[in-house]
């Protein structure tokens, strides 16, 4: 029987539509997500602008939970299951780690930090943003911080959250520089700021993005100031069970697509230089050359660290 040509190619094109880009059997977490039909993304409560809950509904939204959004729409067409369904499971700095290990959660993106401690617990994708650790505390009469540097802390009440690399670094640093400061762990972001803004510390050590966040959504906005130098750079990317290259590789070509299209930039613009909910407030936080270089260069590196 003669096969006409055309007819044949139409066929072939129908059947690499509906063949799964894994042409390989499937194993680990893209076997588990195509068997139940359904992705777990770790998401965070208060780390704006990155994954918050903004309003009463409970979804998360931010930067890292778009980049997760736009990572699932990518395993939608490689599982070829457009069908795929999204849970959403709450995660603090202190659980984020345990529930991707042990399988309640598939993916997290939220302001977690890529360190090789970390990396010995899960694997990273390529990083999605880069900060530096500061102080946010408050301006004095003359508009100016009241507190310029970690220095002037000696004896003074500092908050940061628990779980988090600026909590290991501010208590070496008090240790080692025998500071005597109060260092008070909270038990998220929000937490932290209230502890700030209530005076019962007289600073906030954290990533500078997410102070940005917590001083954005502050009742005076303006009394706020971030300082300080920063105590080490780092890179933030999305958590993945440890040893499942596959599916670290599907996230990163989706994440890396994001790069090369450009897609980022919009999303960048979205969350640090426009109205973000729940109040509308801008960050008015420019894309800093580490960041542009993370994207122009992907790498799941951790930042180089910084010594105190």
């Amino acid at each position: 029987m003669r096969i006409v040509p055309h007819i044949l190619g139409a066929a072939i094109a129908a059947a690499l539509i509906s063949t799964p880009v894994f042409a390989a059997e499937l194993t680990g977490t893209l076997k588990k997500i195509n068997d139940s039909g359904t992705i777990t993304l770790a998401h965070r409560d208060s780390s704006i602008p990155f994954s918050y809950i903004a309003d009463g509904s409970g979804k998360p939204v931010g930067y890292s939970h778009d980049i997760q959004v736009a990572v699932v729409e990518q395993l939608k067409k490689d599982l070829n299951k457009p069908d795929l369904k999204t849970k959403y499971n709450l995660v603090t700095s202190q659980t984020r780690i345990p529930l991707i290990q042990n399988g309640t959660a598939d993916l997290e993106c939220g302001s977690t930090t890529n360190n090789a401690e970390r990396a010995q617990q899960v694997d990273f994708t390529v990083n999605i943003f880069e900060i530096g650790t500061r102080l946010l505390v408050k301006k004095d009469k003359e508009g100016k911080p009241s507190y310029t540097d970690f220095a002037d802390l000696k004896g003074k009440n500092v908050v940061t959250t628990a779980g988090t690399t600026s909590e290991r670094i501010i208590k070496a640093m008090n240790a080692d520089k025998q500071m005597g400061m109060n260092v008070i762990s909270a038990k998220d972001h929000g937490e932290s700021f209230q502890m700030l803004e209530s005076g019962r510390a007289v600073a906030f050590m954290m990533d500078d993005a997410l102070l940005a966040g917590e001083e954005a959504k502050a009742k005076k906005p303006d009394d706020w100031v971030i300082t300080g130098t920063p105590q080490s750079f780092e890179a933030y990317a999305c958590m993945v069970r440890k040893g499942d290259p596959d599916f670290k590789k599907a996230v990163d070509g989706a994440i890396t697509a994001l790069y090369k299209s450009g897609e980022i930039n919009k999303i960048y613009s979205k969350w640090f230089e426009s109205p973000i909910p729940p109040k509308g407030l801008n960050l008015n936080f420019p894309m800093s050359d580490k960041v542009k270089e993370l994207i122009a260069n992907p790498s799941d590196k951790p930042a180089p660290d910084v010594k105190i």
